[in-house]
């Protein structure tokens, strides 16, 4: 066997053993993605609804009840930005990073400064890498499966806006529409306001959603056709203590919704990129097989040409 064929030979074997291995990370980040599915299926409708509520409900009510209905002049900006521990997910981490930074490129000019907070070390490692600062830096699992592992991120937030160390607070993740499609989004927190001019959070929609704002605009139709819908609010025992309750909560609901959205997101993204990976490894195998037949009948050819002729020679 030739120096050429032999080389074929290792490669074919060499390439056998990737795909082995991509075809097995395939199929644990396709059990993980079930599991990350599950999850934000089971809390979608309640995180959508709730923010429109609190988003009518900062339409009705008394700012002055609450600091976190309450608008300023945004100074400084909180950018939570929620990417994944590690790679091998195609772009997922790089499109969120660039739409974090788009963001903050958008606001640059208007604001004295931004402060980033990551969930997720490779979101961390791009934007140092591209020259951010990373304010604070949270441990994130690979899959969240409660709103008490991201409290201490929601709980800082909370703390620097009410103390007026923030005026804006945004977070920034990648929104599940489908096992092939993921789209990054920026959301905003706070304030609470329906007239943001970031993408308000309906999640798990395509391109064509309508805004929050939008939203609770058609269930107000729906309902007020049905004479059985209600915009009327009535607090006990007041205002303030309600507010004050709920508001934090629900608030740590829409920043857990973000992060169960960009769990299922970046499993679907790895379990597609490991059998894209997979087929690209069948292709390789078959034409260096085809390639490697082609040597190797070359080389069986050429010896019977050499036995052919060493015959002739003979009886000549």
């Amino acid at each position: 066997m030739s120096l050429g064929t032999r080389e074929l030979k290792r490669r074919i074997k060499s390439v056998h053993s990737t795909k082995k291995i991509t075809k097995a990370m395939e199929m644990v980040a396709a059990s993980k993605m079930r599991k990350a599915v599950m999850n934000v299926l089971a809390t979608r409708d309640y995180s959508n609804l709730a923010w429109a509520t609190v988003l009518n409900l900062a339409e009705k009510t008394d700012p002055r009840h609450n600091i976190l209905l309450q608008k300023r002049k945004v100074r400084h900006v909180a950018l939570i930005v929620i990417s994944s521990n590690r790679g091998l997910c195609g772009g997922f981490n790089h499109n969120v990073v660039q739409k974090a930074i788009a963001s903050i490129k958008k606001h640059d000019k208007d604001v004295e400064r931004t402060d980033v907070i990551t969930l997720g070390t490779k979101g961390r490692d791009i934007l140092i890498g591209e020259g951010y600062k990373v304010e604070a830096d949270f441990i994130k699992q690979d899959l969240i499966l409660s709103a008490a592992e991201i409290s201490a991120l929601v709980h800082l937030v909370l703390k620097a806006y009410e103390s007026g160390e923030y005026d804006k607070v945004m977070v920034t993740y990648t929104d599940f529409i489908s096992t092939i499609r993921q789209v990054p989004r920026v959301k905003q927190l706070l304030p609470i306001d329906s007239e943001a001019d970031e993408y308000l959070g309906i999640v798990g929609q395509t391109e064509g959603i309508k805004t929050t704002k939008e939203f609770i605009k058609e269930k107000k139709e729906k309902y007020l056709k049905k004479g059985s819908f209600s915009f009327e609010y009535i607090f006990e025992p007041n205002p303030e203590y309600v507010l004050k309750m709920m508001i934090p909560r629900l608030l740590e609901v829409q920043v857990y919704q973000a992060v169960l959205e960009s769990d299922a997101s970046e499993h679907s993204a790895r379990m597609m990129s490991m059998r894209n990976a997979s087929d690209a490894a069948s292709d390789m195998i078959d034409s260096l097989t085809l390639i490697y037949n082609q040597a190797r009948q070359a080389s069986i050819t050429q010896e019977i040409a050499e036995i052919s002729s060493g015959k002739a020679a003979l009886e000549h």
